[in-house]
C-alpha cells in the first residue's frame, strides 16, 4: 500500500489467538474488524495458524499452531510451555508484519498462551498505540475467573499469586498451575500488560471497577460495552410455556441452582448447550422430577427461535460474568431476561423494566423470581422484551460501539 493511500485509509492491526468464530471473544474480534472495514479502514489480522481460520492474505505472518489438548512429545511440551510464557516467534512475526504494513493502531483481544503478550514490547518500541479488550479477569487472576471449587476467590489480590498453585486452579494440576504462576510472574515482572498496553477496553463497569480494586490505574481503562444489531433479530414470537438457559454446562454457570429453582417454582425449563456438567445435571433433574428438556447444542436461527419463544432467558451465573452477549441477543429478540446479581449482569438489566435479578446461588430467590415472571401476562413480558430491544438499539448497537472505539483510537493518536 502506498503512503498516500495509507493517509486516506487508517490501518488497524487486529490481534487474536484464533481467526475464526470459536467463542464470544472471537465473535467480537471478527465483528470489530468488519465494522472498521465498512467505514474504509484497512484492517489486517494477526493470529495463530489454525485449520478453521478464515482465509487471509496475511496468514503467512501468523504464529505456528498450538493446541494444548493434543498428544505430543516431551520436547514439544517444553517448547509449548516456553511459548505460553513468551513467544519469540510471535515477536519476530509481528515485527515483520508491522514493517511490511505499519498500522496506525493495534487492538488485541485474547492473546494468552498462544500469541502471548511478547508482542506488546515490539508494538511499543515501534511507537504503535496499542489497545486490548478485557474479555476475562486474567490481568488480576492467573486463572482468569476468580473462581475456586465453584466459589468466588480473590486470594491472589495484593500479589499473592502463589495461591494459583496452592489451590491447583488450572485443571486441578500442580504442574499446569505452576506453569501459569511462572507465566504470571514473568509477565508482571516485565510489565508486558501494565507498561506496554496503552488502554484496556472493558465491556462491563464491573470488570473496570474490579481491576481498579486490584491496583490497576483507572485511567488505563475505557468502558465500551459489547454490541448486537437488532436489525438481525426477529420479534413477535408466539410465546411458549418455558424458561430457557443457553450456554456451556459448566459449574460456574449456576445451572444446578436453576434446576432446583425450577423444581421449587414448578416451572418448565429448556437447557440448550453441552459441557462437563451435563450428566450430573440430567441426574439432578431426574431426582427432583423437574420438567427440564436438555436440547443439546443449539445455534443460529434454531437458538434464536428457542429464546424468542421462551418466557425469558435465564442467566443464573455464580461467577464474575463480564458482559454476556447472549443477554443482549435475548433483548434483540424481544424477550426479557432473568439474571443473577453478580459480575456485569446487573448493569445490563433494568429491574422490572427489561427483566429481573435474583441473588446468585440462592435457590429460593431464583424460584421466587421465576414465579413472579411467570405470573406476569404474556403482554407484560413482551413489553419488557421490547423495552430491552429499544435499550440495545440505543446503547448497545454496533454504531455506538464503533463510534466509541473511533473516539478512543483518536485519543491515542489514530484517526479516520
Amino acid at each position: 500500500m502506498k503512503q498516500s493511500e495509507k493517509d486516506v485509509h487508517p490501518r488497524l492491526l487486529a490481534i487474536n489467538n484464533y481467526f475464526y468464530r470459536r467463542g464470544g471473544a472471537e465473535t467480537i474480534f471478527l465483528e470489530h474488524m468488519q465494522l472498521f472495514q465498512e467505514i474504509g479502514w484497512d484492517v489486517i489480522p494477526f493470529a495463530m495458524q489454525h485449520p478453521e481460520n478464515r482465509a487471509s492474505p496475511w496468514s503467512g505472518y501468523f504464529v505456528s499452531e498450538i493446541e494444548y489438548g493434543r498428544k505430543s512429545s516431551p520436547l514439544t511440551k517444553i517448547v509449548q510451555a516456553g511459548k505460553i510464557i513468551y513467544s519469540f516467534e510471535a515477536q519476530r512475526k509481528i515485527e515483520a508484519l508491522i514493517e511490511r504494513a505499519p498500522p496506525d493502531i493495534a487492538h488485541a483481544h485474547n492473546v494468552y498462551h498462544h500469541i502471548s503478550p511478547s508482542i506488546f514490547p515490539t508494538l511499543k518500541k515501534a511507537g504503535i498505540p496499542t489497545v486490548m479488550t478485557v474479555h476475562d479477569l486474567k490481568l488480576a487472576c492467573p486463572a482468569y475467573k476468580m473462581l475456586v471449587d465453584g466459589h468466588i476467590c480473590e486470594e491472589c489480590r495484593g500479589g499473592r499469586i502463589y495461591n494459583v498453585v496452592r489451590h491447583r486452579c488450572i485443571k486441578q494440576s500442580t504442574a499446569l498451575s505452576g506453569l501459569v504462576l511462572l507465566e504470571t510472574m514473568v509477565h508482571r515482572g516485565l510489565g508486558l500488560y501494565r507498561d506496554k498496553v496503552d488502554r484496556f477496553v472493558v465491556p462491563s463497569r464491573f470488570y473496570r471497577d474490579k481491576l481498579v480494586e486490584w491496583g490497576w490505574p483507572a485511567e488505563q481503562f475505557a468502558y465500551i460495552p459489547n454490541f448486537v444489531d437488532t436489525d438481525g433479530f426477529a420479534t413477535g414470537w408466539d410465546e411458549s410455556d418455558y424458561f430457557v438457559f443457553a450456554g456451556r454446562l459448566a459449574p460456574e454457570k449456576g445451572i444446578a441452582t436453576l434446576i432446583r429453582a425450577a423444581a421449587l417454582s414448578k416451572q418448565r425449563l429448556v437447557i440448550a448447550g453441552t459441557g462437563p456438567e451435563e450428566k450430573a445435571l440430567r441426574t439432578l433433574a431426574a431426582e427432583l422430577g423437574t420438567d427440564v428438556t436438555f436440547a443439546g447444542h443449539v445455534s443460529g436461527e434454531s437458538l434464536f427461535r428457542l429464546i424468542g419463544q421462551s418466557r425469558a432467558l435465564v442467566l443464573p451465573s455464580e461467577w464474575y460474568e463480564n458482559a454476556p452477549v447472549s443477554l443482549l441477543e435475548a433483548y434483540a429478540l424481544g424477550r426479557p431476561v432473568i439474571g443473577a446479581d453478580i459480575g456485569g449482569i446487573p448493569e445490563m438489566i433494568r429491574e422490572g423494566e427489561t427483566g429481573m435479578t435474583a441473588v446468585s446461588g440462592d435457590v429460593d430467590d431464583l424460584a421466587r423470581v421465576l414465579s413472579v415472571m411467570s405470573d406476569l401476562s404474556p403482554a407484560a413480558r413482551a413489553h419488557m422484551g421490547s423495552s430491552g430491544r429499544d435499550w440495545v438499539a440505543r446503547e448497545f448497537s454496533s454504531a455506538a460501539y464503533r463510534d466509541r472505539m473511533v473516539d478512543l483510537y483518536a485519543a491515542l493518536g489514530a484517526s479516520a
